[in-house]
């Protein structure tokens, strides 16, 4: 029988995870080879250079150029504070006060820079702060000089579909009682605050919202609707990279768009997890480069056994699989395999690819490249 070859999720109860976490720009790294980290230790930190402001100091006080570096009362590396008088001319006489003009800052920063040519001043905002943390409970096995450090961990491993939000670190807390079961408001409770909350087959726009109401840390669940995705974002997310949404908590949606049982299997890890701390990552990408979602939960020492190195069995898909899309325009909708065409076809790239036709959730039937489909669990 003809057959494609499509990959599913990784969903591993144990595997070695290491992660690559590096500053945006040159730095100073805080740890060391071999130093044990949690999720969120900081591991290097850096400046970024603050946004600068000009001002017009000679057109302000009505004098040359040149003049200005001597009418300056506060000179290039000096700080300064919003509001605060930097240059002044001098009065008519020492009794004419009324006559001195003055220039005040409008930031509070340093000065940068006087200019004698343009008569200009250059004052910058104060630096920004930028730390990156380890993400993940783990041993620190590689310092990449001034830049960051590779951090590795024996962890439980889920892949999700698709998410939002970034990097979030909490407990593991089971708020069903089944894969089969929706996550509803009422199922969020006070407890929850700082947690990673896991439901079952749906979650919708007002259990997320009580989620953000008692500040839980994120979110899993099987499926969820496009129209609350978008009325949770305010906009239509199209094919954009996902993962810097600030929308109160971190969302793993581990099946697909629409209503979805979450598969067995993922579901009786996560419950078996409970009260161990996850790390997870909403960043989702569907073209060149695809990133998943991500589920990570490290293992503490007793936990331990012999590695796992199961991975999803690529066995082919056939006629009446459960598949999902994973590629727009139909991206994360479920259905099932109608028919494996064998002759190629030519896509709107002027392409020849081999395709199947599936039929969706409500019915409707479509052709999709095999490339463009994974094997779910039924």
């Amino acid at each position: 029988m003809a057959h494609a070859y499509a990959p599913g999720l990784r969903v591993t109860r144990q595997a070695e995870i290491e992660k690559e976490r590096v500053l945006p720009l040159k730095g100073r790294v805080e740890v060391k080879v071999g130093d044990r980290v949690t999720a969120n230790a900081i591991v290097a930190k850096t400046e970024l250079p603050g946004s600068v402001t000009i001002v017009n100091v000679m057109g302000l006080l009505g004098c040359e150029a040149d003049e200005v570096p001597e009418l300056m009362l506060k000179q290039p590396g000096e700080a300064i504070e919003e509001g605060e008088v930097i240059a002044k001319t001098k009065p008519l006489l020492p009794f004419l006060n009324f006559t001195v003009s003055k220039v005040r800052s409008p930031i509070k920063g340093s000065v940068e820079k006087v200019s004698e040519i343009t008569g200009q001043v250059i004052l910058r905002k104060p630096p920004q702060p930028v730390v990156v943390r380890a993400y993940i409970d783990g041993v620190v096995t590689e310092v990449i000089p001034d830049e960051g450090v590779r951090v590795k961990t024996t962890a439980t491993f889920i892949q999700g579909i698709f998410g939002v939000g970034g990097e979030i670190s909490g407990e593991i807390a089971i708020a069903v009682d089944g894969p089969m079961v929706e996550l509803t408001p009422d199922l969020i409770k006070p407890e929850h605050k700082g947690k990673v909350v896991v439901g079952g087959s749906y979650v919708g726009i007002e259990a997320i919202r009580r989620g953000v109401e008692v500040g839980a840390a994120g979110i899993i669940s099987a499926g969820m609707s496009d129209a609350d995705l978008k009325q949770l974002l305010g906009y239509d997310l199209g094919v954009a990279i996902t993962g810097h949404e600030k929308i109160g908590l971190t969302l793993v949606v581990t099946e697909g768009f629409g209503r979805i049982n979450m598969a067995q299997r993922t579901f009786d890890l996560l419950k078996e997890r409970e009260g161990l701390r996850a790390s997870i990552s909403g960043a989702t990408q569907i073209r060149a480069g695809v990133i998943r979602p991500e589920i990570i939960i490290p293992l503490p020492p007793e936990l331990i056994g012999e590695m796992e190195i199961t991975v999803r069995a690529e066995d082919g898909v056939r006629t009446g699989d459960p598949v999902r899309i994973i590629r727009e325009p139909n991206f994360g909708k479920l259905g099932r395999v109608k028919r494996l065409i064998p002759e190629l076809m030519v896509m709107e790239s002027e392409t020849r690819v081999r395709v199947m036709e599936v039929t969706l959730l409500d019915g409707t039937d479509f052709v999709v490249p095999r490339a463009n489909v994974e094997i779910i669990e039924d």
